[in-house]
């Protein structure tokens, strides 16, 4: 049976805090409901839909390539929006962004094989689709945000079609052994 599935960075107490905010949110705006209003905290890597029975080499690979990445702190110190998705997120410092998108390529290109829906800019949802007097709600609510995590694992999450949610399933650590840059030797 086909199933969907994302990859993400999750933090358990980041989900608690960006609850409240959601909640927040959701009891200012029209109706009190907003697109990904109930959804968990996280920043997306990957989504895709395969059959369920594939879901074990996919894990194969995932843990292979997070061996090789290594732990770090990151820091989500700002809001930001994309008006022309409705979006509105915390996004993560410079230097977090930067440990975070090599991380998200190398999944992409170790799940390339697969039709991915693929995040290339790391933020944190807050809330999607809201009309452009919900995004100016959001911004006047949210000004400043000072969050951070240890970003030491992967979470593979799988939609459930009923509840119209994800739920964790699985997380891999990071295994905290980059790769050796492959140096060209010579024989003499």
């Amino acid at each position: 049976m086909e199933k969907t599935y994302s990859v993400v960075f999750y933090s358990k107490p980041v989900v608690d805090t960006v609850k409240e905010m959601k909640d927040l949110l959701k009891s200012k705006v029209h109706k009190n409901w907003y697109n990904s209003c109930n959804s968990e905290a996280h920043i997306t890597i990957c989504e895709f839909t395969i059959e369920e029975s594939q879901l074990d080499s996919i894990k194969k690979k995932l843990v292979k390539i997070c061996n090789t990445f290594t732990t770090s702190q990151v820091y989500l110190d700002h809001f930001g929006s994309y008006d022309n998705a409705g979006a509105f997120f915390i996004a993560p410092n410079e230097e977090s962004k930067n440990n975070l998108k090599p991380i998200m390529k190398k999944i992409h290109e170790t799940l390339k094989s697969l039709k991915l829906k693929k995040s290339d800019d790391p933020h944190m949802s807050i809330g999607r689709r809201l009309t452009p007097e919900n995004l100016k709600i959001a911004s006047q609510l949210f000004t400043t945000i000072n969050i951070d995590f240890l970003c030491n694992e992967i979470v593979i999450r799988e939609f459930d079609p009923i509840k119209k949610q994800f739920f964790v399933i699985d997380s891999i650590e990071f295994g905290n052994n980059p790769e050796p840059e492959f140096v060209q030797g010579s024989l003499f």
